[in-house]
């Protein structure tokens, strides 16, 4: 088999992004036929067309897309060797974090806190949507994404999952709201307005399937996508919320908020997704393994 040009191969790439030639050669600063004669090239060394016409426009065969899907992968793995390499000779370093918007910022600070204070590491933390933080990871912009919901994974897919903390859910109110000392749980739910997390959220479907079990009709005061709008409405005594107690480990610990009731079944994940990479960021296994071993 012919050996594959890289710089074709670039080439090629500009032209799928593009989707026309004319574009593609005025982008890279070369004449319609020189990148038209260089893609024939490619196209003769890998064996196969990359592209049809349809139009104006040119469209990738499925040829050209799996050409199109490893070439984003080889030169993304350059980028990362480069990037990798230049940081190895300076004295700082950077931590690319993405973390879910809705995830608890206790959890985040403590993920991040072996790293806190350090004079030769920047730590650069996003939040976003699930689908933002996942494509930062795909580029590379991120090194590690926050979440506790498990993506999306089949045999081609690049992440890593490393399960970071397991937390209980509990009943979590103002002393006022909370009451006598071991009220039980059935009471709580029947009496007590609540705050709930959102209806597409993990943690609220484990919670309705406990009141079903228990035949309760929960009253609800507010519901919220956001584990801080949840911590907030907590504080202000609009009701008994369902939340992780590291959410609100502070107002646990100065009395403004109490835990009235371990919710027995409901456990909330913190995950950590990485994605497969040749050269990964050495910060990255030192706060992984503080979190796993903490």
């Amino acid at each position: 088999m012919a050996q594959i040009n890289l710089h074709h191969l670039r080439l090629f790439r500009a032209v799928a992004t593009d989707g026309t030639l004319t574009g593609a050669a005025r982008g890279l600063n070369l004449s319609q036929s020189a990148l038209s004669t260089q893609i024939r090239a490619l196209e003769a060394a890998l064996g196969h067309d990359l592209f049809e016409r349809r139009g104006r426009g040119l469209h990738l065969t499925e040829a050209g897309q799996i050409a199109l899907d490893h070439a984003e992968a080889i030169f993304r793995t350059a980028d990362d060797l480069s990037a990798t390499l230049q940081q190895a000779g300076t004295s700082r370093r950077a931590l690319r974090v993405g973390a879910l918007a809705t995830l608890s910022r206790n959890f985040q600070m403590q993920f991040l806190r072996p790293l806190i204070g350090r004079t030769d590491v920047e730590v650069v933390v996003r939040s976003g949507s699930q689908g933002e933080l996942l494509r930062g990871l795909e580029t590379l912009a991120l090194d590690v994404v926050l979440t506790n919901l498990p993506p999306a994974q089949d045999a081609s897919s690049p992440w890593l999952v490393d399960s970071l903390a397991e937390q209980p859910v509990s009943l979590i109110g103002t002393p006022a709201r909370v009451g006598a000392q071991n009220r039980p749980i059935r009471d709580l739910l029947i009496s007590e307005p609540l705050i709930l997390p959102a209806p597409d959220t993990a943690l609220r479907a484990g919670f309705d399937a406990l009141t079903a079990r228990l035949g309760v009709v929960p009253v609800i005061a507010a519901e919220a996508d956001d584990m801080a709008m949840l911590r907030l409405l907590a504080r202000e005594n609009a009701g008994l919320a369902v939340l992780p107690p590291i959410v609100v480990a502070d107002e646990l610990a100065s009395g403004m908020l109490r835990d009235a009731a371990r919710l027995e079944g409901l456990r909330e994940y913190f995950l950590a997704v990485t994605r497969k990479r040749r050269f990964p960021n050495p910060l990255l296994a030192q706060v992984l393994d503080y979190a796993q071993r903490g």
